[in-house]
């Protein structure tokens, strides 16, 4: 027979947990299920009335006033049935006995934070497995009440893994942490084993590891657990990141390319957090830049071919390869210049994207259906330039707009019927603030040339008010401005103060 008592040695210090036990054939345990308990005491008889069958007898915490002076009921032991505190005191001889209970409980202190103390008693002295002179076991300090009561059951078994198998991640934790505590290695790799082999889902990972990690030193087996997020390989991704990136560019599979592009592009975002020493970095840029080059020269490649002369005129099967190909390399250096303005890598891009004037000049040869989508490359490089994504150089600057702004006005009615990622509002913005960002003359001769291509189109034309009224202000406004300014300066400065007192008699 066990019995577990949780004694309370004073109202201000102890906290009481009521944890059933129970004595079965496989061994000493607990109930798993506090809920479980809860519904088995309210089905039972007020009066603790005994059942017709006679199970295996059960025990329970019991709560004491006084320190461990206990005095045993005189039923029997084979009575069935688990007794409540409040049951026995209903069922006492002596009358009002429950009224102290019930005045004691109306205050209901807060008393989270009191120390806990355990007592555990392993049945009679003569039949009692402890080798010391007392068959009690008192445990101060209990964080953790309930899961130090199954620890005890758990010493008692002797398949502890099949205990642990219907149990979740989080009581494996706890039970983990306890054996720990009281150096049960045998607990201890089960739940290890446990581990091992369930999945981890969400927020279970990272308690997970930690609680395994504070282990190593113990030498139990650990590694199994932690060679599910760590490898033993030195800088996997060095080898991993090129071939997970050329595996996206060369897809074909419109669906699948574009949902992986999605995930890269975020999983890259969360990267962007680790410290420079994590030599991540470096080698990500390297990767990027490398997959830039292939895809700059295969779209040249191909533009050549799509503008020599006859190609129009070719078989469709001989030309379709082609132009399938020209918006699929498009997209993928638009990715790629995502990544970079994400990583604010891009300047280099953005020098080699305007220097590309074999490209530009091929542009207006292509039928516009073809070509369109390498205006989304420099629409991107402006956005990015207008929100500080990337700072190229003045000469970098105005190579790009002297280069590739036609061509993007020429496209711009088709991306923005095109592309379903294309934002008007925000590539108009970002054209604007590059223009604005050159000398004030360069400024006047790209909006005048805006101009006269938006009063011709209209809507097929981006809009660039708002960067045409700041280029106005700054040539018309500002400079009589500063001058009046200058000229008030000048007046208050150099102007004798002179005091006029108006009195009748001076």
């Amino acid at each position: 027979m066990a019995e577990i008592r949780l004694p309370r040695v004073e109202q201000s210090q102890t906290k009481i947990r009521n944890v059933p036990i129970a004595v079965t054939p496989e061994g000493f345990w607990c109930c798993p299920s506090p809920v479980a308990f809860q519904k088995t005491l309210k089905a039972q008889n007020p009066l603790n009335k005994p059942k017709p069958s006679s199970p295996p007898p059960k025990f329970t915490v019991q709560k004491k006033q006084a320190p461990i002076t206990e005095r045993r009921p005189t039923h029997t032991q084979s009575r069935p049935g688990i007794v409540s505190d409040d049951q026995r005191d209903f069922g006492s001889d002596t009358p009002g006995h429950s009224a102290p209970v019930a005045a004691e409980r109306a205050p209901r202190p807060k008393i989270e934070n009191f120390p806990r103390k355990v007592a555990i008693e392993f049945g009679e002295p003569g039949t009692s497995d402890m080798k010391s002179g007392s068959s009690s076991l008192e445990i101060e300090d209990c964080e953790d009440v309930e899961i130090y009561v199954e620890i005890v059951g758990l010493m008692y078994c002797k398949e502890i893994k099949q205990r642990l198998i219907k149990q979740n991640v989080s009581r494996v934790l706890r039970i983990l942490k306890v054996a720990e505590l009281f150096g049960f290695n045998s607990c201890m790799q089960s739940c290890l084993e446990y581990l091992e082999a369930v999945p981890w889902v969400g927020e279970e990972e990272e308690k997970v590891v930690s609680s395994v990690l504070r282990l190593q030193g113990e030498g139990i087996g650990v590694p199994p657990v932690l060679k599910r997020v760590s490898s033993d390989i030195s800088k996997p991704h060095k080898d991993t990141l090129p071939q997970i990136i050329d595996l996206v560019l060369k897809s074909n599979e419109e669906r699948g390319r574009r949902e992986m592009k999605s995930t890269v592009l975020k999983l890259l975002r969360e990267n962007n957090g680790l410290p420079s020493y994590a030599g991540s970095t470096d080698i990500c840029n390297e990767t990027l830049y490398s997959s830039c080059k292939i895809c700059l020269n295969s779209l040249l490649s191909l533009f050549r071919q799509a503008a020599e002369p006859g190609f129009a005129d070719k078989p469709m099967n001989s030309k379709e390869p082609v132009v399938k190909q020209i918006p699929l390399e498009a997209d993928n250096l638009l990715w790629l210049v995502e990544i970079l303005a994400d990583r604010q890598a891009a300047e280099e891009f953005a020098l080699s994207w305007a220097g590309q004037l074999e490209l530009a000049s091929l542009h207006s040869k292509l039928p516009i259906v073809s070509r369109y989508h390498v205006s989304g490359i420099t629409a991107r490089l402006f956005v990015g330039i207008g929100r500080s994504e990337l700072l190229p150089s003045k000469d970098t600057r105005q190579l790009l707009l002297q280069t590739w702004l036609e061509p993007l006005i020429n496209d711009y009615s088709w991306l923005q019927n095109g592309c379903r990622s294309f934002d008007r509002k925000v590539v108009e913005e970002g054209i604007g603030r590059t223009i604005l960002t050159l000398p004030l003359e360069e400024q006047q001769s790209i909006l005048l040339s805006w101009l006269g291509s938006f009063l011709k189109a209209g809507d097929k034309c981006p809009n660039l008010q708002r960067a045409f009224e700041v280029w106005w202000r700054r040539t018309f406004i500002r400079p009589y401005s500063e001058a009046q300014g200058n000229i008030f300066q000048d007046s208050s400065t150099t102007s004798p103060i002179i005091d006029l007192k108006k009195h009748p008699h001076e």
